[in-house]
C-alpha cells in the first residue's frame, strides 16, 4: 500500500491523535476525522484535515466517509454505557473493505494499585476508579471486535502524556506548580511524538490482538518532574508539601490519579515493535518541550 492510497481516520483528533496524524500526513497520508467541538457542520483544521461531528449523541452523518480507510485510530474516551465509537459503528467498522489497522487509545489506569509493583501487558486488570473500569470495558469491546470478526484491533495502554503546550513547564509559568510529596509514589509518563513512533511502529508490525504498554523507562514521582521543570525555567522550585496536605484541596479526579502506584514495563514495544524512544525520560522529554516551545 502506498502512502498516497493510505487513508487515516481518527475518531476523537485531538492532542495525541493530532501529533500521529500530522506525522502520517508528513508522509502523504490523507488524513479526516471527528471532533465532538462542532456545531453540527463539517470544518477543516489548520492542517487541512477534513473534520466530522461525532459523539454518542451525535452519529457519524455520513458514515461512507469510512469506506475507503486504510488505518483508524479510536482515542474517543469511553463513557459510563462503553465506547461511543464501537456501541455506534462496529458493524461499520468490521466491513471496511480495506482496513489494515485499528489502534484503540486506552490507559495504564486499567491496572489499577500494584503499590509500586511493575505490570506488563499480562498483569491482571484491576481499575480503581470509574474512569478506569470504562476503559477496560471499551478495551473488551475493541477485542471482541478482532474475536468475532478478525478486526486489525490493537490496543494501546497510554501513561500520562506530556508535550508542547501540555507539560508541567505551563503550572510553573502560571504559577500553579505544586510539589506534592507522596513517598514511593511513582508516575509513568509518555511524550507525546513517542506516542506516534509506538503507532507508525504498530503500523509496519501489524499483530490483531495486540496490547502494548506506552511509557517512557523512568517512572518518577510528581514532585521530582515540578523540580526539574523548574530548573529549566530558572524559576523558583516550590517546597515540598505532605500529600495528606494536599489532598484536602484536590479534585476527586486527581485523587483518583494519586490513588494508584506502579511502575509499567515498556519492555513489549522495544521488543516486538523496535521502538527506540527519542525521549527514555522526563529529563529528555521536558528540556525538548521547552526547546520546541521556544525556538
Amino acid at each position: 500500500m502506498t502512502n498516497e492510497t493510505s487513508h487515516l481516520f481518527c475518531f476523537g483528533l485531538g492532542y495525541s491523535a493530532g501529533v500521529f496524524a500530522r506525522a502520517c500526513s508528513a508522509q502523504g497520508w490523507r488524513v479526516s476525522g471527528t471532533h465532538r467541538g462542532l456545531d453540527g457542520s463539517e470544518q477543516s483544521t489548520e492542517d487541512g484535515f477534513k473534520l466530522y461531528p461525532f459523539d454518542r449523541t451525535t452519529p457519524l452523518t455520513k458514515p461512507w466517509v469510512l469506506e475507503d480507510v486504510t488505518h483508524l485510530l479510536v482515542s474517543v474516551p469511553p463513557d459510563g454505557e462503553g465506547c461511543p465509537v464501537a456501541d455506534n459503528l462496529a458493524a461499520e467498522i468490521a466491513q471496511l473493505p480495506n482496513l489494515t489497522w485499528l489502534g484503540y487509545l486506552s490507559t495504564t489506569g486499567v491496572y489499577g494499585d500494584t503499590g509500586g509493583e511493575r505490570v506488563d501487558e499480562d498483569a491482571p486488570l484491576n481499575p480503581s476508579s470509574d474512569r478506569s473500569r470504562n476503559r477496560v470495558n471499551a478495551e473488551e469491546s475493541w477485542l471482541n471486535l478482532w474475536r468475532d470478526n478478525d478486526v486489525p484491533v490493537h490496543i494501546f495502554r497510554l501513561a500520562g502524556i506530556y508535550g508542547p503546550g501540555r507539560s508541567p513547564l505551563d503550572r510553573v509559568r502560571a504559577g500553579s506548580a505544586a510539589r506534592t510529596n507522596k513517598p514511593g509514589q511513582l508516575f509513568s509518563r509518555i511524550h507525546v511524538d513517542d506516542i506516534a513512533t509506538v503507532l507508525r511502529a504498530s503500523i509496519d508490525r501489524p499483530r490483531r490482538g495486540a496490547v502494548y504498554n506506552v511509557c517512557d523507562d523512568d517512572p518518577a514521582s510528581p514532585a521530582d518532574v515540578v523540580a526539574y521543570a523548574c530548573d529549566l525555567l530558572g524559576a523558583e522550585t516550590p517546597p515540598k508539601v505532605a500529600f495528606e496536605e494536599a489532598a484536602k484541596t484536590m479534585s476527586p479526579m486527581a485523587l483518583s490519579f494519586w490513588r494508584d502506584n506502579r511502575r509499567v514495563d515498556n519492555t513489549l514495544i522495544k521488543k516486538e515493535l523496535s521502538v527506540r524512544l527519542a525521549y527514555p525520560n522526563f529529563r529528555q522529554g521536558l528540556a525538548a518541550v521547552l526547546k520546541a516551545e521556544t525556538s
